[in-house]
């Protein structure tokens, strides 16, 4: 069993460590008030999710945000296909143990939200409210051989030949032109940005393969405040924006919000985004502690 230890409080912007037995999650913690927990997506570090912005902290928020297992500055999981959902919630969990977070906002991007959306399912006490940026977990359509093929098909790129071989074998011809370049260059960028990118291949192969949860009506039984955050499919089509719908609609009460047509995506839109996080968070007002 794994043995979680929260390092003492750190100073704003200082980094401390989660500790799981032999292996680290590496987190940051910054601002004073009610929590505001990030989660980022699969390849992505705890940058990526409202990229860079410090609007959240600076508006009276404690924003906590980390590097999940395998990605950026944490360790590998303990073995190749440790990666899945059930591991990332864990992971999450002693997360907000050792931050002294009793209920927080979960903010989390496509993996991220899947994650956060396991926990709040599995434990709804820890969840003040619930930002889902640009999911793209379908329960009703299984991964298809060729979609993890695919993703196979990344992983393999990345242990072959680094970040080159990763960018060779996405597919950006499949994106319009007006976006191939800005996504090769945020490609480049994050898939640099990780110290074990091996284990991110690994996380390639696993996380396609799990299942956060199985089937959308159970998102009914979440009660948080909640706020969908789509991309339309031009720009994003990796997270298609009939996904965002389907949670949005399945989840009492939550509104989506999506980018105006041919603007860039929300989710890509730091400041803005963290704008949308900070009135959820006043929504769920005291609940989070």
């Amino acid at each position: 069993m794994w043995h979680d230890a929260a390092v003492p409080p750190p100073a704003e912007h200082a980094v401390p460590l989660v500790r799981r037995g032999g292996r680290t999650l590496d987190a940051e913690r910054a601002g004073d008030g009610p929590p505001v927990l990030l989660l980022h997506g699969l390849t992505a570090t705890r940058r990526y999710v409202v990229m860079g912005s410090r609007l959240l902290e600076r508006s009276g928020h404690r924003v906590i945000a980390y590097d999940a297992r395998g990605h950026g500055r944490s360790t590998p999981a303990p073995a190749p296909g440790a990666y899945g959902y059930a591991d990332l919630s864990s992971d999450l969990h002693a997360v907000l143990d050792a931050t002294g977070s009793k209920r927080a906002v979960l903010v989390g991007a496509s993996m991220g939200a899947h994650t956060a959306l396991r926990l709040a399912l599995e434990q709804p006490s820890r969840v003040a409210a619930l930002a889902l940026i640009t999911p793209s977990y379908d329960p009703a359509l299984p991964a298809s051989a060729e979609a993890l093929s695919a993703w196979d098909a990344l992983a393999d790129g990345l242990r072959r030949d680094g970040v080159e071989g990763f960018v060779r074998a996405y597919d950006l011809q499949a994106l319009p032109p007006r976006w191939r370049a800005t996504v090769e260059k945020v490609l480049r960028q994050r898939l640099s940005a990780h110290e074990h990118p091996l284990a991110v291949a690994d996380a390639l192969e696993a996380v396609p393969r799990s299942r956060p949860f199985e089937h959308i009506r159970q998102l009914g039984a979440i009660h948080a405040p909640a706020v969908v955050v789509g991309s339309r499919d031009e720009a994003d089509p990796a997270h298609p924006l009939a996904v965002a719908e389907h949670y949005a609609g399945a989840i009492p009460g939550a509104s989506l919000l999506v980018e105006d047509p041919g603007s860039s995506p929300l989710a890509w839109q730091g400041g803005q985004l963290s704008r949308v996080i900070g009135e959820l968070a006043a929504r769920a007002g005291a609940g989070a502690a």
